[in-house]
């Protein structure tokens, strides 16, 4: 334990040639609304907006120190862990190449590349991200380089550690309660095991890629056979290994499984109240706030934002959710009349802080009645309670599809 204590504090060290340490601050809204002194960690201010470059400069920093001559290193990501890794690359001046699938959205792509301003090549291999590992690890080994893990290594989970060692220098102490997000588990790894016992841990992953639970329940890492990419700083499949002999110990209680629709509220209310941009996975500690709330009260919270590489083509599709989740938007189907006046009849049914946000006539089920697919916006989730009510009173046909989820992938 010690040991790890020490190689993080250098390696924290060694960092500042590189950047500054990210803030530490104190959020005035979160800290009224919890009755807690809330921090964040503000790892989206980071010069490649999330903590992986941390990991991937102590990995790297490692292997040249070792063996100066080393100059090809690889990785295989589809985000934050190609980024920093780019970034690293151009610091440290030797080349890499990245391997990403060829679904990665362009902008990841682009900024990529920038970060590594000339120093790396992307490679786009296969639709799915096992079939990019698979060429990028094939590749490095036909070719000699050094093959750098996103999390599941000794040097990377060291260099993750650095956000605690910031931490206890920014805050003076170890904070009473820290949240972590959990995808593969480096960050999550580093902390608690440079923390030791002293806070109280609460280890946060997407509902969708619950690997850490998982590997818990059943003693050792699993293999998830679904997961959500929605969130996809964090879903991860299977826990890594490595970070998992950090994190077998860890109490089930303490592991929080955050829904996406209301990680999605979460990130709404973060860009809309204090102007921070976050990714879904850089959301989650803030999101568990709401499952701690009796165990925070009067402590010092650290909650630690992992990232906000978020692409604003899918704030829509956020807002979506978040107002799904909060239940003032739902969508059904409705067996309407084909009749003149029937869909007045249905208007003068909404009350008057319900909007349409969606009418579309989906088939006529027979001569005289039709399918349509409606969404309504209200201001608070209690006016849907009258509106059904009304639409019962009035004979009307109808069938809430919000959170079918078939459904709702081929009709929202």
């Amino acid at each position: 334990m010690t040991d790890f204590r020490t190689q993080a504090r250098l390696a924290e060290t060694a960092m500042r040639e590189v950047f500054e340490p990210t803030p530490l601050q104190r959020n005035a809204h979160l800290s009224q609304r919890f009755e807690a002194e809330i921090y964040l960690k503000r790892e989206d201010l980071t010069p490649v907006r999330s903590y992986k470059l941390r990991g991937a400069f102590n990995a790297m920093r490692k292997v040249l120190k070792a063996d100066p001559t080393r100059d090809l290193f690889v990785c295989a990501s589809a985000g934050n862990h190609a980024q920093g890794v780019a970034y690293m690359c151009k610091y440290f001046g030797v080349r890499g190449v990245i391997f990403m699938p060829v679904t990665t959205p362009q902008q990841k792509i682009f900024k990529t590349k920038v970060f590594g301003e000339g120093a790396i090549e992307v490679r786009l291999v296969g639709d799915y991200f096992d079939d990019t590992l698979k060429a990028a690890q094939t590749y490095c080994a036909e070719k000699g380089g050094t093959f750098l893990s996103p999390f599941d290594d000794a040097d990377v989970i060291e260099g993750q550690a650095s956000v605690a060692v910031e931490i206890m220098q920014q805050l003076g102490g170890v904070p009473d309660h820290v949240i972590l997000p959990v995808g593969g588990g480096g960050l999550a790894s580093g902390v608690t095991e440079f923390f030791g016992p002293k806070p109280q841990f609460t280890l946060v992953e997407p509902a969708g890629g619950a690997s850490l639970r998982a590997a818990l329940s059943a003693g050792a890492p699993v293999t998830l056979p679904r997961v959500d990419g929605f969130v996809d700083g964090a879903a991860v499949a299977r826990i890594g290994e490595k970070t998992f002999e950090h994190l077998a110990g860890t109490d089930p209680k303490r592991v929080i499984s955050a829904p996406e629709d209301r990680i999605c509220a979460t990130m709404l209310e973060m860009l809309n109240v204090e102007g921070i941009v976050l990714e879904p996975a850089g959301a989650l500690a803030v999101d568990a706030l709401a499952d701690v709330t009796d165990q925070i009260k009067g402590k010092t919270v650290v909650c630690v934002t992992s990232g906000g590489n978020f692409d604003f083509e899918r704030l829509p599709e956020v807002k979506e959710r978040a107002q799904r989740y909060s239940g003032v938007k739902k969508y059904f189907i409705l067996r309407l009349p084909q009749r003149p006046g029937a869909l007045k009849e249905f208007l003068n049914i909404l009350g008057p802080e319900d909007d349409i946000a969606r009418f579309e006539y989906l088939k006529k089920s027979a001569r005289n009645f039709g399918s349509v697919l409606i969404g309504i916006e209200t201001k608070a989730p209690e006016n849907f309670a009258a509106l059904f009510a009304a639409l019962d009173a009035a004979g009307m046909t109808y069938t809430d599809i919000t959170n079918d989820e078939m459904l709702a992938q081929f009709l929202i």
